[in-house]
Order: structure tokens, then sequence, then C-alpha cells
């Protein structure tokens, strides 16, 4: 696997599940299970993994620390993606996040995991209660078995 949507493919089928791995700043890993999908970058179009996360813990990290290791696997294959994390959320501005882009790249993060949803104004409304943020990756390597 070379392109990150083969990598993502062995996911695919499981809601783009995937262990993340942030470094804290005592130097010790911090992993969680997390749902990806792949899409375009909202600014500049390439291709992006991405998850939306809120809490303290992984946001502090990769707000002091961006980088990070995503590890994705079926079965005995299985993919890693190292890259850089870019955040995007009511904590996290960005020149290209509008008010009106931030609820439209949670739903397509959470689209592009396989996700549906029967009220999309519900959805956006938990998402900006719970304070929700999209983290985009760039990947940097990626490597398999």
């Amino acid at each position: 696997m070379t392109t990150l949507r083969e990598t993502w493919n062995l996911v695919r089928d499981e809601s783009g599940l995937a262990i993340v791995s942030t470094l804290r700043a005592d130097q010790t890993i911090q992993s969680t299970l997390v749902n990806t999908g792949v899409l375009s970058h909202p600014a500049t179009g390439a291709e992006v993994l991405a998850f939306v996360t809120y809490g303290k813990v992984k946001l502090a990290n990769l707000r002091a620390r961006p980088h990070l290791t995503t590890t994705l696997r079926t079965g005995w294959q299985w993919a890693t993606i190292e890259g850089l994390a870019e955040l995007a959320g009511p904590d996290d501005p960005q020149p290209w996040l509008t008010a009106d882009v931030l609820p439209r790249l949670l739903r397509d993060i959470f689209t592009a995991a396989g996700g549906t949803h029967d009220n999309w104004d519900e959805y956006d409304r938990t998402m900006a209660e719970q304070r929700r943020t999209a983290v985009l990756i760039t990947p940097g390597r990626i490597y398999s078995n």
C-alpha cells in the first residue's frame, strides 16, 4: 500500500477504525481508537486522513506536538500513517475555517468514515455543544506489512 486511499481501504468496512497515538508532555505515548475517513482538505484539496475529537488529552497533545501516528488493521494486515495534524474547530481557528465551513467539515468526516444521520441539524447542535474539533492529517510516511 502506497497511497492514503489504499491504506484506508483496509478499514473501510469497519467505520475507518484506527489507533491514533500522540505524544504527551512527559514524552510518553497516548493512544486511542477513533473513526477515520479520507477526504479533500477544505483549503488545499489534498487528500487527508481525518477524524473528529473533543476533550482535553488528545487535543492538548496535538496542539503542543502535532505529529502523530495512526495504525489501521484488518486481521493480520496493517498499515501505519505518520503525519502532521492540523486542528480545525471552535478553539482551533484556521484562516479557511468560517462558521459555515466547520459544520460541513464535521459532517464530511463523519460520512467519510461511513456514518449516517437522520437529523443533521441535531448532529450539528451536538457537535457545537461538545466543541468538537476536526483533525486533518497530512501523511508524511505510510508503511505496512
